[in-house]
């Protein structure tokens, strides 16, 4: 036993974690033979065929379109790309798996030696100690592509197979362990999602198994460069599954180093339990040379150099377009927001260009009206920020809706905008509108003229006045020290018309009249 450990505190430890992450291509056809890639949205066993069922006698052939996207991912990940290439097989037995080993890449890949860069994450978690100010670069081992096994299913005390996937596409990208927390990985795996949307190449949606993520993780003392047996969490099929995972097991393997048993750590397969929010063990992991690698015999290798290039790397670069981390740092620099906003306005390709579009028309509406603001863009990014990330989101979210699914178009929002932007509307007239937009599809004037709610209130002065004159014994108490009561003569004038007061110019009004 290693007395020496028993009463080290968990401050003085560190996880060490890497991720291996699948994610499925949507492509046409899979990714050897010429089935339909649309298997989940079809009666089982409806999309196979001799060769992705391994039948004697077929032969595979390689997708061009799948390795042109996983070239694509491989270059948005900063990696370098092999120039010579070809795949290999990977020998294991298993149900899943009709041919008894899987088409993979071993020897080469398509890319390695990558890097994602992703902000830091501020976090209350009993497992992450330091708080980290600066954008932390995870590096990327490798990415290469392979076809997919089919699917179990467990049903009453029975395991059927849905083969449809077999042979779907996959890229497999494994990161280094350069993650000390699992809010770190949860970040990465939430950022490859959105770069695959953005590149177009998978919809990646946990869920449906279109991303799918094991989680390797061992504890060591700090300072210390030696790894320690890891283990490998499967079955997690959420963003949050990953975080909890990941928090339960450094917490059981810190328990184990307490109790002096680290030597009774080893190299294990997991699987994560959602109901009781637990690991237990599946068996030993195994090493590469269990699945006996070689050379697939039937599949050529590939160039991405020489006279006979599959295709031209650098053209494929140029399709990359910018990626969700660095528009994200261009909105919050451009458009003055905070990061928070950044992140939720970037979180779609859609949802970022409709932002975008919508700062441009109303730019183009106004920027005549508002030269006295030193950053134009800032001063509607902003408050065009505001309306959509609170309070349109609030609306739709009331409708169990998301703001992908938002049905107020560009032209629309850009009016509403200008409304709010020229303060020709107060805040509370503003919602109304923004929710019968909406719920109706109306254009903001139509709303305003069949509510009865356009236009500013004529003589505001006069009211204010009306409003302190009608009340003279508060008038006397504010102006004896109990200001508090400016939100009763707000909500006076507020009532006087009908809610169409500004309340900013009302309460500029009071004041004056108050102070004087």
């Amino acid at each position: 036993m290693h007395f020496e450990f028993l009463f080290m505190s968990f401050s003085e430890f560190e996880a060490v974690i890497g991720l291996e992450i699948h994610i499925q291509l949507k492509t046409k056809r899979k990714m050897f033979c010429w089935c339909s890639n649309d298997g989940e949205n079809q009666p089982p066993n409806t999309t196979i065929c001799e060769v992705c069922l391994g039948h004697p006698g077929t032969l595979p052939v390689p997708n061009k379109q799948a390795i042109k996207w996983a070239t694509l991912m491989a270059l948005a990940l900063n990696c370098k790309i092999n120039p010579y290439q070809f795949f290999d097989r990977k020998n294991y037995f298993y149900p899943d798996l009709p041919k008894g080993y899987q088409i993979s890449q071993f020897s080469y890949p398509i890319g390695y030696d990558g890097v994602l860069s992703i902000p830091p994450v501020k976090s209350k978690s009993k497992t992450y100690i330091e708080e980290m100010s600066d954008d932390i670069d995870i590096g990327i081992e490798r990415l290469h592509l392979e076809e997919d096994a089919a699917k179990n299913i467990h049903e009453s005390g029975k395991i059927l197979v849905d083969y449809n996937r077999a042979g779907t596409p996959l890229i497999e990208i494994v990161t280094k362990p350069d993650f000390r927390s699992p809010q770190h990985a949860k970040a990465f795996l939430q950022d490859l999602q959105l770069i695959a949307r953005y590149l177009g190449i998978s919809d990646a949606d946990m869920e449906k198994g279109h991303l799918r993520c094991d989680a390797n993780v061992s504890l060591r003392p700090r300072g210390e460069d030696r790894l320690y047996p890891k283990t490998e969490i499967k079955n997690l099929n959420s963003f949050k599954s990953v975080e909890r995972a990941l928090e339960y097991e450094i917490q059981r393997q810190f328990k184990l180093w307490q109790e002096g048993k680290q030597n009774t750590l080893t190299q294990a397969t997991r699987l994560w339990d959602e109901n009781t929010q637990s690991t237990y063990e599946m068996r030993t992991k195994e090493t590469s040379e269990d699945y006996r690698y070689f050379p697939e015999p039937d599949i050529p290798p590939f160039y991405f150099e020489g006279d006979n290039v599959l295709f031209d790397v650098d053209e494929v670069k140029k399709e990359i377009g910018e990626l969700p981390y660095d528009k994200r740092k261009r909105f919050v620099k451009e458009y003055g927001l905070d990061m928070e906003s950044a992140r939720v306005l970037t979180a779609s390709v859609i949802l970022a260009n409709y932002f975008e579009e919508v700062v441009e028309i109303l730019h183009s509406m106004i920027e005549d009206e508002i030269e006295s603001h030193d950053n134009v863009y800032q001063y509607i990014g902003k408050q065009t920020s505001k309306w959509i990330v609170n309070k349109l989101a609030g609306v739709l979210s009331g409708k169990g809706k998301s703001l992908d699914e938002n049905p107020v178009s560009v032209e629309h929002m850009s009016e509403f905008m200008k409304l709010v932007v020229k303060r020709e509307i107060n805040s509370t007239v503003a919602q109304k509108v923004l929710e019968k937009m909406v719920s109706e599809g109306l254009s903001p004037q139509e709303i305003l003229e069949s509510e009865d709610l356009a236009g500013r209130v004529e003589d505001l002065s006069k009211i204010v006045d009306e409003v302190l004159s009608e009340n003279p014994a508060e008038v006397e108490k504010y102006r004896q020290g109990k200001t508090a009561l400016l939100q009763f003569f707000l909500g006076q004038v507020m009532k006087k018309t009908q809610g169409k007061a500004d309340p900013q110019e009302a309460t500029e009004l009071l004041k004056n009249r108050l102070e004087k």
